[in-house]
């Protein structure tokens, strides 16, 4: 079976669907609170020409995802699959952000878990790669299960933290 990039997920707090074109108003609603960027290597983001050429390069690899709340229907964020490598059976989540009115670990949470399963039916490892001075997101990923497995350059040539989950060790 091959790994389908774009699944359809769902929980009981989220849901998360393939990304099209017509979301970028929505995320761009959730992804203009500066806060979301303040410590992200990439604070570009938060400003929308930025958005913009971040929206485009998350539609153009076939692996980011918009997360809705199941309660709303709201957009609240979006996430993204990347660099799956059959021969060392292994697949990145990341570019992960929600509205901060979902900030607090049972969204993100339950958006990783989901996430998670369905990447271990295809791999046995999953990696998450964190700037160095984004702790939240280093809290975030730990709190799941991250563990810290070194660094290295990400896809834009920062310094990234390496953490990994092993489905052998996933619940």
């Amino acid at each position: 079976m091959l790994f389908n990039p774009q699944p359809h997920l769902e929980g009981d707090l989220v849901a998360l669907r393939p990304m099209r074109a017509d979301d970028l108003v929505d995320l761009w609603a959730v992804a203009s609170d500066a806060r979301i960027w303040e410590q992200h290597p990439a604070k570009e983001r938060g400003e929308e020409a930025g958005f913009r050429r971040f929206f485009a390069e998350s539609l153009a690899t076939g692996g980011a995802l918009v997360v809705t709340d199941r309660a709303t229907g709201a957009v609240i964020g979006s996430s993204r699959y990347h660099g799956h490598v059959e021969e060392r059976s292994e697949v990145e989540i990341g570019w992960t952000f929600l509205a901060r009115s979902h900030w607090g670990g049972r969204y993100n949470g339950e958006l990783k878990r989901l996430m998670l399963d369905h990447a271990f039916r295809f791999v046995e490892s999953v990696l998450f790669l964190v700037g160095p001075t984004n702790f939240r997101s280093q809290r975030a990923v730990e709190k799941i299960g991250g563990v810290r497995d070194g660094s290295r350059l990400d896809g834009s040539g920062r310094e990234s933290w390496v953490y990994r989950i092993r489905a052998a060790g996933w619940k």
